[in-house]
This record gives C-alpha cells, structure tokens and sequence, in this order.
C-alpha cells in the first residue's frame, strides 16, 4: 500500500468509513454503470440487460477491495502533480513510466490509467472466451475505474484539499453535491460509439479531469470565504451526528462549479458504455448468454 493509500486508511480509521474514498460517492458509481448499459447500441445492449442490477451494484467491488488487497488503492489515482515532470509530459505508457520513475515511483502516485487499460484488456479476453462471470466482473471494475478517471481531486496529490487547508473537499465535491442536486442533471448520454484508441481516450479524460483541479479548490475557497460561519452544520446520519456542508454553502459552491459536477458524472457514463461497447468489438463482438452469476 502507498503511504498516501496509508495515510487515508489511518486517517479516517473505521473501516466503513474508509469505503467513502472511492471518487463518487457508492451511489454515484451504481449510477454510472446502470446508465452505461442503457447507452449500449444493439445487440450488445440486449445481450447486458439482463445483468444490469449486477452491474450496477457491484460498482463499488474495486472501492471496497482497497483496505483488504494491497496495490488496490494506487489503482484508483494518478497524482500527476507529483511526478518530477510538468504533468502533460507524463509518458502514457506504462513501461516507459517505470523506466522514466521507477516501479515505486509510479506506484506510489497511482497507477489509473494504465489500471484502465489493464482492465479493458482483460474484459476483452474474457469476452473472448465466453466467460460470463469474468467479463462482468471486469464491466464493473472498468465502469469504477474510468468513474474515478473523471473525478478532478483523483488526479492531484492534494487530493483532500490537506495540503491548502481545505481537509474535507474531497467528500463534498464527490458525495455531497451530487446527493443534495443529482435530483436536477440531466445524465442521458448518446448511444455508445467505438472508441479507436484506448490510450488517447483514457489520457483525455484524465487530463480533463487535471484541468478542473484549480477550479475544485479555487472556489471552495471563495465559497468559504463568502460564507463565513455559515460553511458548515451538524447533520444526523444513521446513528452518529456529522459535520457536513450546509446546504446554503453547498448551493452556492455548485453554483460556483457551473455545472462541473453534472458534466463530470454524465461524461463518466459515456466513457463507460463506450469502452464496454469497444472492448465487444474488439473481442469480435460475441453473443453473451444471460446466465446467472453470484
């Protein structure tokens, strides 16, 4: 485990706690993926309904396996500000990464993109080989990974505002904004189409997603800033009392973000369904029976 993966675990300490490090918050990424199969084109849409709650819920299997299965959690980041090159010269291929950095090096600041590509690659042998439990598994951690690929804070070492004084923002962009104005976007994508490059398509959404970074945290701030004591209030959740956003704070945040967070989740959603799509091709586009699977 990476001493960031360490530092997080320690940090928040319970175990279910631990579990809402994943970008997007669990509902987001059940999201993510039922949405996904929906923007299929036919016949592989047909073939992947009747998985779709599978899909769905097993989103967060690669979230949860992150305190349990070490070199998990590097699987979910890239810190591109980290890494001792200005961060649009990272190499894009993994081996020349590791002979640039090193391993450790690269592993320590995250392995996301190359993770995406790795998982696309087995979802495409897996749908060679008719291996229906395979071939959803890596669905559902594809659909988490490039989830994660689309969250801004998953691409900075700065990755919970700790090294700006902004300890929390990672939970508020990723969770709380969406829980509090999900009700609002509008997340209906264009049918799927074949991704050429797998690579190129990756690197862009990470790149998008370094772009937002300054803007998360600029107006955070300015958000602060303007609403004084204002900026938080006690909330009950389950059994215990938490320190969250207020609503008042949070309204005008999201304003602020002009409409980062709906445009991030609804691009996450076609990069989904367009990989699943392309890796079926790829794989020679195979029928796939709807049988049961645990």
């Amino acid at each position: 485990m990476s001493s960031r993966s360490s530092v997080k675990a320690l940090a928040l300490g319970l175990p279910i706690a631990a579990l809402l490090w994943g970008a997007w918050g669990f509902s987001v990424h059940r999201n993510i993926n039922r949405s996904a199969v929906y923007a299929l084109p036919s016949p592989f849409k047909e073939y992947v309904l009747p998985h779709v709650d599978w899909l769905s819920e097993h989103a967060v299997d690669a979230d949860k396996r992150k305190y349990a299965v070490v070199d998990e959690a590097p699987k979910h980041y890239i810190d591109l500000d980290a890494l001792p090159l200005p961060w649009d010269s990272v190499p894009h291929r993994y081996d020349r990464a590791v002979e640039l950095f090193s391993r450790d090096t690269v592993w320590e600041y995250g392995v996301l993109p190359w993770q995406i590509r790795w998982t696309y690659n087995g979802l495409v042998e897996a749908l060679k080989e008719g291996d229906l439990e395979r071939t959803l598994k890596s669905m559902a951690d594809l659909g988490h990974y490039v989830g994660d690929a689309h969250v801004p804070l998953h691409t900075t070492v700065n990755y919970n505002g700790q090294l700006t004084d902004q300890k929390g923002i990672h939970g508020l962009w990723e969770t709380r904004l969406p829980e509090l104005f999900m009700d609002g976007y509008d997340l209906v994508v264009e049918p799927a189409a074949y991704v050429q490059d797998v690579n190129a398509f990756t690197w862009e959404a990470i790149y998008a997603s370094h772009n937002g970074v300054s803007i998360v945290l600029n107006e955070e701030r300015a958000t602060s800033e303007l609403m004084g004591p204002n900026t938080y209030v006690q909330e009950e959740r389950g059994r215990s009392i938490q320190k969250l956003r207020s609503r008042p704070f949070c309204e005008r945040y999201h304003a602020r973000l002009d409409g980062m967070v709906e445009e991030r989740w609804r691009t996450s959603i076609s990069a989904v369904s367009r990989l699943w799509f392309s890796a079926w091709v790829d794989a020679g586009q195979p029928e796939i029976q709807p049988d049961a699977v645990d």
